[in-house]
C-alpha cells in the first residue's frame, strides 16, 4: 500500500523498512503561467520519470539552469536532467512539426532524447487544418461580436484538435501513423470536410490535400522510435518503485470543466487530468502540488477580479517580465486572489502549495490579498462558477506591509523578512493549504524548501 501523505521534498517514505517512492502531480493553481516548469524542474531531481499529461504546443514552460534559459512547449521540462525519462501522455495533443522543431532546438543545445523520451500511442495529432481553423474561427468571432466574442486562443489548433477527438470519427492519433493506408484515407476525408467549411462558411482558400498527406506520412518515420504504450510503461514503473512526476499545463481556472468557461482551454488541466491523460489510476497518486504566484496573472480574455489596470499593474508586469513564452502576449497582473487558490485546493485536492515569484514583490510598500468578493451587496466567500457573476464581483482586500528587502539569495524560510513570512502565512491560511516550496527567482537554485 502506498502512503497518502509525506513531505514534498523527500524522495520517499520509509515504512517498516520499505522505501515507497513518490508519485506527484504538479498543476497550476491559478490561470496558468505560475512557473510550474520551475517547480517541475526542481522536483525532477528526485524523480525517475517526468510526464506531461495535457494541453499542447499552446503551453510555454520556462526553465532556467545556471542562468541558461530553456522554453518547452510539448517536451516535459524534466528533459534538462540528463538521467530522467520523459513521457508525453495521451491527454496531450501533439503537433508533430512543433515537436520535431522543439527537439531539434534542444538537441542543438546538447540534450539527448535516445531512450529518454516516449510518446503515448493514443495521443491525438494537431493537423494543419486545426491550426488554420483556429485562426479563422477566432477572427470571425472577433468580427461578429466586435471583439467581445473572442476567447483569446493562441491559434495553435488545440481547440479544433480536441473537438475532433471528442467527435470520434475525425480524430487522428499517433497509432494511426502506423498504417499508411488508413492514415491516408482518414486524412483525405478530414481535409475534404475542412475544405468545405473553409470555402463555404468562411470564404477561405482550400488546403492542399496531397501536401498535407505526404507531410504526415513522412512524420511517421521520425516519430516511430518514440511511440510507446504509456499506460503500461508508467504503471509498470510505479509498481517497480519508480518515482514519477506529472507535469500539468495551463492552470486550474482554465480547465474546460472547472475554469472560467468559456474563457478556458480545451482540456482538463486539473489533477484528475493526470490520470485520464496518462492511464494511471488515482489510487497511485501520493501528492498533488499546486503552483501559485505570490500575485495573480491572466492572459487573454475573461474576468479577472483583482486585475490592476493602473501604474502598479504595469510596474509588476515590468519587474516580472510578464510576457507569454508561447505568444509573447503581455499578461494582465493583479493582487493575490485567495478565492481562486482556495477553489483550486478544493477541486484538485491539493496536498501543498508551491508559491513562486515572491521576489517580484520585494520593492512594494504595501500588498493586498483578496479575501472575498462583493456581489450585488452580498459577500461571497467562494469562487463563483458563473462568469457573468464573476464579471460583476468586486474584490474585498486585506492590506499587509511589504518587506522592502531582496529575497533572491535567501534559501531558508527563517531567513526571509518577517513581513514576507507573514504574507506567506496569510496566503496559506486563506487557501487552507500548507506551503511546501517558495521560489525567489527564476533559476533552479533560487528556491526555498519548507520543512513539513
Amino acid at each position: 500500500m502506498r502512503p497518502a501523505e509525506f513531505c514534498v521534498h523527500k524522495p520517499g517514505l520509509i515504512l517498516k523498512g520499505v522505501i515507497f517512492m513518490a508519485v506527484r502531480i504538479v498543476i497550476g493553481a491559478q490561470w496558468g503561467d505560475e512557473a510550474k516548469a520551475k517547480v517541475v524542474d526542481y522536483l525532477a531531481k528526485e524523480a525517475d520519470i517526468v510526464v506531461r499529461f495535457g494541453g499542447g504546443a499552446n503551453a510555454g514552460h520556462t526553465v532556467v539552469v545556471n542562468g541558461e534559459k530553456f522554453v518547452f512547449h510539448l517536451v516535459p521540462a524534466g528533459i534538462v536532467h540528463p538521467d530522467k525519462v520523459c513521457v508525453i501522455g495521451n491527454g496531450t495533443v501533439i503537433d508533430p512539426a512543433a515537436l520535431l522543431s522543439e527537439m531539434e532546438e534542444l538537441k542543438s543545445r546538447g540534450i539527448s532524447f535516445e531512450g529518454r523520451l516516449f510518446i503515448s500511442q493514443n495521443a491525438h495529432l494537431v493537423m494543419p487544418y486545426h491550426k488554420l481553423l483556429d485562426r479563422v474561427e477566432e477572427a470571425v468571432r472577433s468580427e461578429d461580436a466586435e471583439g467581445g466574442g473572442r476567447i483569446g486562443t493562441t491559434g495553435r489548433g488545440i481547440g479544433p484538435c480536441y473537438r475532433d477527438k471528442i467527435n470520434r470519427t475525425t480524430g487522428i492519433r499517433i497509432v494511426d501513423l502506423l498504417d499508411r493506408e488508413i492514415l491516408r484515407e482518414k486524412l483525405l476525408q478530414n481535409i475534404r470536410e475542412k475544405n468545405q467549411l473553409l470555402t463555404k462558411l468562411y470564404d477561405h482558400d482550400k488546403m492542399d490535400e496531397e501536401k498535407i498527406i505526404e507531410e504526415y506520412l513522412a512524420f511517421d518515420k521520425q516519430i516511430d522510435p518514440f511511440v510507446k504504450d504509456a499506460s503500461v510503461y508508467l504503471n509498470d514503473a510505479i509498481d517497480a518503485g519508480k518515482s514519477v512526476l506529472f507535469e500539468g499545463a495551463q492552470g486550474t481556472l482554465l480547465d474546460v470543466d472547472h475554469g472560467t468557461y468559456p474563457y478556458v482551454t480545451s482540456s482538463n488541466t486539473t489533477a484528475g487530468g493526470a490520470c485520464t491523460g496518462t492511464g494511471v489510476g488515482p489510487t497511485k497518486i501520493d501528492e498533488v502540488i499546486g503552483v501559485a504566484k505570490a500575485y495573480t496573472t491572466r492572459v487573454g480574455y475573461g474576468p479577472f477580479p483583482t486585475e490592476l489596470t493602473d501604474d502598479l499593474g504595469e510596474r509588476i508586469r515590468k519587474i516580472a517580465q510578464e510576457f507569454g513564452a508561447t505568444t509573447g502576449r503581455s499578461r494582465r497582473c493583479g493582487w493575490f486572489d485567495a478565492l481562486v487558490v482556495r477553489f483550486s485546493a478544493r477541486v484538485n485536492g491539493l496536498s501543498s502549495l508551491a508559491v513562486t515569484r515572491l521576489d517580484v514583490l520585494d520593492t512594494l510598500d504595501h500588498l493586498q490579498i483578496c479575501t472575498a468578493y462583493r456581489y450585488q451587496g452580498k459577500v461571497l466567500q467562494h469562487f463563483p462558477s458563473d462568469v457573468r457573476i464573476l464579471e460583476q464581483c468586486e474584490p474585498i482586500y486585506e492590506t499587509l506591509e511589504g518587506w522592502k528587502a531582496p529575497t533572491t539569495r535567501i534559501r531558508r524560510l527563517q531567513d526571509l523578512p518577517d513581513n514576507a513570512r507573514r504574507y506567506l502565512d496569510r496566503i496559506s491560511a486563506l487557501a487552507k493549504t500548507p506551503i511546501s516550496l517558495i521560489s525567489v527567482g527564476p533559476d533552479r537554485e533560487e528556491t526555498i524548501l519548507v520543512d513539513g
